[in-house]
């Protein structure tokens, strides 16, 4: 099993002045402790149930790029773009450029966005749920085209694009990997099955059922069930002193078990960095043969 690391609270002790620096320390100790990935939620807002609306957020592709140059091995993305955020075309040059400055470590993560509160207060369309997710349908079609190196242009019901050019390419091949949030049961998960190598499901007890609606929707597409990377949110607290760290495995043979292949998710305390040197010593070697 694989494991990641996903950043969601800036609010740090340290505070903004040594935010750049606390960070890079958490990267650079997350990297080589061994972690898979390092995520970041794309917000700019804080989130309900981690926080008040003004505890600090960075932007997510801003961050990652600081990322790439702290780190050198982990896979970095956001847990997820909200598609709304940034025009389909742009997307597809930002991860790209991501994928090419960090040496092909680049992932898109994207949803169909949920976060109302945020997109009024800074002036972001937010369309109805329905056309949300028509709209993650062409941005995935257009990253894909762009990451073909398809120049035609594309028209669709909310993005026209004349010329899709996108040089340089990604260094990942065929392209950078997709994984797509959430469970949604009608249109998200069949969307992985059409279009993503990755999903994310968030733990519960529908995981299961999840995961063989997903398998129905591979079968309608023509899909190989067992290609798509089973990706499952995850909260580690392996205790101050690495006391619940035994827990953690257990909990994590468990999501092996149910063939999930990585655990994505926060880390407490993750400025102090000792939590993840506890799980690069305790956890990752652990659970790595799941």
């Amino acid at each position: 099993m694989q494991i990641g690391l996903q950043i969601p609270d800036f609010t740090w002790p340290g505070g903004p002045g040594l935010l750049g620096s606390e960070l890079a320390t958490a990267g650079r100790t997350a990297d080589e402790a061994g972690f898979d990935f390092i995520a970041v939620m794309d917000h700019f807002f804080q989130i309900r149930g981690v926080g008040p609306a003004e505890h600090e957020m960075l932007e997510a592709y801003t961050t990652l790029g600081y990322l790439a140059g702290c780190t050198s091995r982990a896979r970095l993305m956001t847990l997820v773009t909200g598609v709304v955020y940034r025009h389909p075309g742009i997307l597809a040059k930002i991860v790209t450029t991501l994928d090419v400055l960090s040496g092909g470590r680049a992932w898109l993560g994207i949803g169909a966005a949920w976060n109302e509160e945020e997109s009024r207060g800074l002036g972001i369309p937010f369309p109805p749920v329905a056309e949300r997710f028509e709209r993650l349908e062409e941005t995935l079609q257009i990253c894909l085209q762009m990451w073909r190196g398809d120049e035609t242009p594309f028209s669709g019901r909310h993005y026209q694009l004349e010329r899709p050019l996108n040089s340089p390419q990604a260094l990942s091949r065929p392209h950078p990997p997709i994984m797509i949030g959430g469970g949604g049961e009608r249109k998200t998960l069949r969307f992985v099955a059409r279009y993503a190598e990755a999903c994310n499901l968030f733990p519960g007890p529908d995981l299961a059922h999840k995961l063989d609606v997903l398998r129905m929707h591979c079968d309608a597409e023509g899909r190989d069930y067992d290609e798509i990377i089973k990706t499952c949110y995850y909260r580690f607290d392996v205790g101050e002193r690495g006391e619940r760290a035994g827990q953690v495995v257990d909990e994590l043979a468990a999501l092996a078990e149910m063939v999930f292949q990585a655990a994505i998710g926060q880390v407490a305390r993750v400025w102090s960095v000792t939590p993840l040197e506890i799980i690069g010593n305790e956890v990752i070697p652990a659970v790595a043969p799941l």
